[in-house]
């Protein structure tokens, strides 16, 4: 048989289990709030069309709106200044077979339930990479910090210095593009960066260092906890917009029954 009629029975066969990974799009989901000088991110919204009525008899439908980074979301290259000139950084000019690939999930929940700022470092990584080899390259690197259980307000975590959240060191990610060559990095927060992200050098390192390197980001992820460490196949595709720096999307993995 061949491997696509092999996975095909595995997951009609439950030996393969599909885990949504992705928060369900509402006008509650919290978006991230930036200064108010700045444009802002636009909530999702839906408006009913018709509902099998005098607008439309046999027929129910929506008319929707929101950012390109409201919800679960996928950050292409030219949503930051460093990736603005990358070849192929916008959601319509990625291959797609970039949308699909291996993923090593980095357990921080610990440290995250600890200190809301807790930082993914360099360190960080290479103890996860002695417990489990080494992060291959083109994989993509989940962050999981169990945020995704937090609602509402406790979600943004805005304080009078702004948000608190957990993410990455610029050392960190500088080690994840730089010397594993990740495909991308993605977070259970409101975005690839750290609350206090602005504070770093460069600001927003996720952001400047993946983007500018080519690199995709994942943020508002949910659902970490099911998945393994490695081992599991990650899908994630946006979009397909003209010159979209980015998508709401739904992130589903695959993942064998006995390894999760």
């Amino acid at each position: 048989m061949s491997v696509l009629q092999d996975l095909a029975l595995a997951l009609s066969g439950g030996d393969v289990e599909v885990v949504d990974l992705t928060h369900t799009l509402d006008p509650d989901f919290p978006v991230i709030v930036l200064p108010p000088e700045f444009g802002q991110c636009a909530r999702f919204r839906m408006e009913e069309v018709s509902a099998y009525d005098h607008r439309g008899p046999s027929w129910k439908w929506h008319d929707i709106s929101m950012s390109e980074h409201t919800g679960t979301h996928f950050d292409a290259p030219s949503h930051w200044i460093s990736g603005r000139n990358v070849p192929h950084g916008s959601v319509d000019e990625i291959p797609p077979s970039a949308f699909v690939g291996p993923v090593c999930v980095i357990d921080c929940s610990e440290g995250a339930a600890r200190d809301e700022d807790y930082e993914l470092t360099p360190e960080v990584i290479e103890a996860w990479e002695a417990a489990h080899g080494r992060i291959p390259e083109d994989a993509w690197v989940l962050m999981r910090t169990d945020w995704s259980k937090r609602t509402g307000a406790a979600y943004i975590n805005l304080r009078e210095d702004g948000a608190h959240s957990p993410g990455p060191t610029p050392a960190a990610i500088r080690l994840l593009v730089e010397e594993r060559n990740i495909r991308g990095f993605g977070t259970e927060t409101v975005g690839t960066d750290a609350g206090q992200g602005s504070h770093y050098d460069p600001p927003f390192p996720a952001h400047h260092t993946l983007h500018g390197a080519g690199k995709y980001g994942l943020q508002c992820l949910k659902g970490l906890d099911r998945l393994p460490p490695t081992g599991a196949v990650l899908m994630a595709a946006p979009l397909k917009i003209r010159n979209g720096t980015g998508s709401p999307l739904r992130v589903l993995a695959l993942i064998e029954k006995d390894r999760a």
